[in-house]
């Protein structure tokens, strides 16, 4: 007897969806135009892992450790694989990364168990986060709301839902969003799925702006060393990595990722910023530009440029307190308005993340008040945030280089450092700067 529209539309929600083809994982089948496609098990195994990341470069190694676990086996066989699928799925589905590995090109449209209107709103959602300005978020967050009330146990919409209500929080300004919210949102996203790595990249940034750097980079770390390539997971170690003052490991972790996603956005600027590298700052800074590019323009002399950035986003009056007061304080340093700067700095009252704290020491130094800029470096790094690197060749803490308490605080940000690095030794992940990819377990199936 045939099967009805209703049994047809079930069926196909337990696949994953690419241009004429529906991808079954539980029963291990491949349709086309709803007529079964025969593979081999490990074409069949092949095509699944290059699936479930889609866009995404998967390395030949983890294809090779997926497919024949335990056992030695040539390129050849693995390129074997490629080909039998490229004939059934056409030459451009696949795209060879050469000497790195294969990416599923193919827009996945969707996923087992969501339905596909859902999923839909999903990737539009996920498309208009990606412009990253307020109200981009906004919207997004609320596309996200839609598919979590629809489907509950939807994992990436959780996480998703999680991440454009920080960032709102962070940014926006009026009511700001309760904080256990967004941790409820990331915690039920791991629930569903313990394995999903946007979920684990989003909870490493709120771990980070609550202070605790170090235990996002040992668990992002540790989640990389178990998993294998993760371009989520690389991008919260670039954050993770430069709030421990790991600045070449933060580069190393942005390489990686990108060249794992190409479409992935990283903080890596914030990283050629601290390192004194002003001008990859502003080559790396894109989408909705607030604070960084006005502070790396300044740094690099031109005055008139930061200025005018400044003043042009701060007429709007649309910020949030903090980003209204770090970019204000920094305009009222530029303009040699003193007594304004320090009031803005002042009056700030910033609850978490660290970050803007540093930068704020930086303004304070630039002003000459050393007991205010020092107090708040020692405040940063209780919070989960230091660089040394920075202290040491930022002309903006020139002014404080002779002090005690200052080389007293250079002093605690290396001990920190050193100790950062040793918890990520501890986790395996020991080679991120060198190119190698984590080799300390074996992916298994």
């Amino acid at each position: 007897m045939p099967k009805t529209s209703t049994e047809n539309q079930r069926a196909r929600e337990g696949a994953y969806r690419f241009g004429e083809f529906d991808l079954y994982p539980s029963e291990r089948r491949l349709h086309r135009r709803q007529k079964a496609v025969p593979l081999p098990p490990k074409a069949f195994d092949a095509l699944l892992l290059l699936v479930r990341n889609a866009e995404r470069l998967v390395r030949r190694n983890a294809l090779i450790e997926a497919l024949w676990p335990d056992t030695y086996v040539t390129d050849a066989n693995l390129t074997n694989v490629i080909v039998s699928l490229r004939k059934i799925l056409g030459r451009e589905a696949i795209q060879t990364v050469s000497k790195f590995g294969y990416r599923f090109s193919m827009p996945v449209l969707g996923e087992p168990g969501i339905d596909q209107a859902m999923y839909a709103t999903f990737l539009q959602a996920k498309e208009i986060a990606g412009v990253r300005s307020l109200d981009s978020t906004a919207r997004a967050r609320d596309l996200f709301s839609l598919c979590v009330a629809g489907d509950p146990q939807f994992a990436a919409a959780w996480a998703w839902l999680g991440r454009c209500c920080r960032f709102l929080e962070k940014f926006k300004a009026g009511p700001s969003v309760n904080l256990q919210l967004v941790e409820a949102a990331l915690r039920r996203a791991l629930t569903i799925d313990p394995r999903l790595a946007c979920a684990h990249h989003f909870y490493a940034q709120l771990q980070i702006d609550l202070g605790q750097s170090r235990d996002a980079m040992v668990r992002l770390a540790q989640f990389v060393a178990e998993r294998g390539d993760e371009p989520d997971s690389f991008a919260g170690l670039v954050q993770a990595f430069r709030y421990c003052g790991l600045l070449d490991e933060s580069i190393a972790a942005s390489e990686r990722a990108t060249a794992l996603d190409p479409t992935i956005v990283t903080s890596v600027p914030h990283t050629h910023f601290l390192r004194c590298e002003y001008e990859a700052t502003l080559d790396t800074y894109g989408g909705t530009r607030y604070y960084l590019d006005a502070a790396a323009w300044a740094a690099l002399g031109d005055v008139k440029r930061a200025t005018d950035v400044l003043r042009e986003r701060l007429a709007p009056g649309q910020l949030s307190p903090l980003m209204a007061g770090l970019m204000g304080s920094l305009l009222a340093v530029l303009e040699g308005r003193r007594d304004e700067a320090t009031a803005i700095m002042k009056a700030l009252e910033i609850e978490r993340d660290p970050e803007p704290i540093f930068y704020l020491a930086r303004h304070f130094s630039m002003l000459g008040a050393t007991t205010d800029s020092i107090r708040m470096l020692q405040r940063a790094r209780r919070e989960g945030r230091t660089s040394s690197h920075t202290l040491a060749h930022d002309e903006a803490f020139a002014p404080l280089r002779g002090h005690q308490d200052f080389k007293r605080e250079m002093d605690h940000a290396k001990t920190a450092e050193r100790d950062a690095r040793r918890a990520l030794e501890r986790t395996g992940l020991h080679s991120i700067t060198s190119g190698d990819r984590p080799t300390s377990r074996r992916l298994t199936r």
